[in-house]
């Protein structure tokens, strides 16, 4: 005999009442399957949960199991993860558990061994969350409710638009023009400006050529619409100066990206006290599935982060849970928005940007006039907005044009964003990367070392100990010796900045003998490459150094050969770092700091020790 369906017993304890349920529950087309709760066999009361929770429709992977609910304070759900107690409510809403032929609560357990199915639970991948709709690459627009499968978005509260079925360009340059209009009050720095005696404000002249800046901004709010349907894209950093800056409009700007594009309130964070919680703090926003993250206040800093730059280039990516010492992979779509003043990016960081400064021109932003209301004007003309940003978009679609200038790992973006408003007449905002980069200390001590190198000994072959000593002071000029100078040389073998390169010439010799001679190669002309001559880079970053630029300072901790390494000390010293070939290239893989320590410990020590104001 087979096992009861109602009451779970063989034999069935009651066949007269348990034939007469069976019919019954037959009879209800949705009524929820029974899980029969075997103590002896709880993995397969796992796995029969796991079978109805898949086949519910409304759970989704986000690296762990998530149920997209509506969030009490905003319109848009967010993607909430299973925790034990929750596994055991769904397993009753989907599902009638028995025991014994009687209702029985869900044990932990089974709760447990189901959270732990990893790769296991038949869900589909949950990318995010949006309430715009989803773009096709012929330009075709869907507008349904619901999970999309094609982009693994889930999608709700859609506005109502109006986009011509071929636009024309005539068509796009208006809906440019319905954009520019709603933020013409914003100082975009670089845009030229009129008082409008109406507003009682300055605001931006489009009867000018339009600015980089303004260019930016706007390229970021198509992005933003349209970042759901991308596969990457870059995201949003508004800057303003580092003592007049605050109340220039950047928050404000970023909560009208979210408006726009989402139809939600923003909800910024800030970084925290390190880089470790400003990870922490990403992963966690990331999970909940917000289709936009706005950190706000990162202020006088130079930003690193490893997380941030994985989650701007890479998809999936993998972060580890909160809580717990597990790596899951994880889908998203998120467009990512960093304000503050003063602020600049690492190199690593900075082709995964658009640039936005503005700059009010006054010591008091935040005293300006502006009529009250603005993010209210935004909500009623949403719709409108909106239609304008796919009308570009479609237009884009459409249109044969040529293409700008390439951006690794953003192509999509590019053809999609950047290349119709290009194609418009705006400068295009990745040439603002450059100027990203330059601002960069680390890499403006790089260009300076290079041009005193240079100029004290051209391409000729010389050992780290025999440099000039203007060469030493900029690499060393806390005076820490030549061991120092000698692991910060060698750990930038093969980097190109100002036009140079530098490589070593020969194999690595033996300890004991004469160390490494290097070269200095020119691979273009002085003023090409980075724009970075000996007088732009010291200018920029100063003739004497505190020595706390982190791409010296890293190789402080890391024990490669050095030169004229007869000294005793100093061949023990080395016995505590890599003596392989590759050795150099692992410390030039470091020279940034620890962005890599998953121990707090450890990168809150390397950080103390340090002294930087760094992420």
């Amino acid at each position: 005999m087979t096992v009861c369906t109602v009451c779970g017993c063989d034999p069935c304890r009651n066949p007269a009442f348990c034939a007469s349920c069976a019919t019954a529950d037959a009879r209800k087309p949705h009524s929820p399957p029974l899980l029969n709760i075997d103590s002896g066999n709880l993995p397969t009361v796992a796995l029969n949960l796991r079978d109805i929770l898949a086949n519910s429709g409304t759970l989704y992977n986000r690296g762990t199991p998530v149920r997209i609910t509506l969030s009490s304070s905003d319109a848009v759900p967010i993607a909430t993860p299973l925790t034990t107690h929750r596994v055991v409510r769904l397993a009753h809403e989907f599902s009638r558990p028995i025991k014994n032929g009687e209702p029985h609560t869900l044990p932990d357990r089974v709760a447990n061994m189901y959270l732990d199915m990893q790769g296991e639970w038949g869900l589909p991948k949950l990318a995010g969350i949006c309430t715009t709709p989803i773009l096709r690459d012929d330009g075709s627009v869907v507008s349904a409710e619901g999970y999309d499968l094609a982009t693994g978005v889930y999608c709700h509260g859609i506005p109502e638009i109006m986009i011509p079925e071929h636009p024309t360009r005539e068509q796009a340059q208006d809906a440019l023009q319905t954009i520019r209009n709603a933020f013409r009050t914003f100082p975009f720095a670089d845009s030229a400006r009129r008082f409008d005696v109406a507003l009682g404000v300055d605001v931006v002249d489009h009867d000018k050529p339009i600015g980089i800046d303004e260019t930016s901004f706007i390229c970021a709010l198509l992005t933003a619409i349209c970042r759901p349907s991308l596969w990457l894209a870059p995201g949003l950093l508004l800057n303003a100066p580092a003592i007049s800056g605050a109340g220039s409009g950047k928050g404000l700007l970023v909560r009208a990206i979210g408006m726009i594009a989402y139809g939600t309130h923003v909800r910024p964070f800030t970084p925290g006290h390190d880089r470790l919680e400003m990870d922490k703090r990403l992963v966690a926003e990331v999970m909940e599935g917000r289709p936009i993250l706005a950190m706000d206040n990162i202020n006088a800093t130079l930003l690193r982060s490893n997380t941030l730059a994985s989650l701007l280039t890479e998809r999936p990516t993998g972060v580890r849970l909160l809580g717990q010492s597990r790596m899951v992979t994880l889908e998203h779509a998120s467009f990512i928005a960093l304000t503050g003043n003063g602020l600049s990016v690492s190199e690593d960081l900075a082709r995964r940007f658009l640039y936005c400064e503005l700059d009010a021109h006054c010591e008091d932003p935040e005293r300006r006039s502006f009529e009250p209301g603005f993010i209210d004007y935004i909500r009623e003309h949403r719709s409108e907005l909106v239609s304008a940003s796919l009308t570009i978009w479609r237009w884009g679609r459409q249109t044969e044009m040529k293409r700008g200038v390439p951006l690794g790992s953003f192509e999509q973006w590019g053809e999609s964003v950047r290349d119709p408003l290009v194609a418009l007449g705006l400068p295009d905002p990745v040439d603002r990367i450059r100027q990203i980069k330059e601002r960069d200390p680390a890499r403006q001590r790089v260009i300076e070392m290079f041009a005193a190198w240079w100029e004290a000994h051209k391409d000729n072959a010389v050992r780290a100990a025999d440099l000039a000593p203007e060469v030493r002071e900029i690499i060393d000029p806390s005076q820490r010796g030549r061991q120092y100078v000698a692991r910060a040389v060698q750990g930038l073998i093969g980097t190109r900045q100002g036009g140079f390169t530098l490589e070593r010439v020969g194999e690595l010799p033996n300890r004991r003998k004469a160390g490494a001679p290097y070269r200095l190669r020119q691979v273009s002309p002085p003023g090409h490459g980075a724009d970075s001559s000996a007088s732009s880079a010291a200018s920029a970053f100063g003739a004497k150094s505190d020595g706390k630029t982190t791409v010296f300072a890293a190789t402080d901790g890391a024990d490669a050969p050095a030169d004229a390494t007869d000294d005793p000390d100093v061949i023990r010293n080395t016995d505590l770092g890599a003596n392989s070939e590759n050795s150099a290239e692992n410390v030039g893989l470091d020279v940034g700091g620890a962005d890599d320590a998953d121990d707090a410990d450890a990168s809150r020590n390397y950080a103390d020790r340090r002294d930087e104001e760094v992420f």
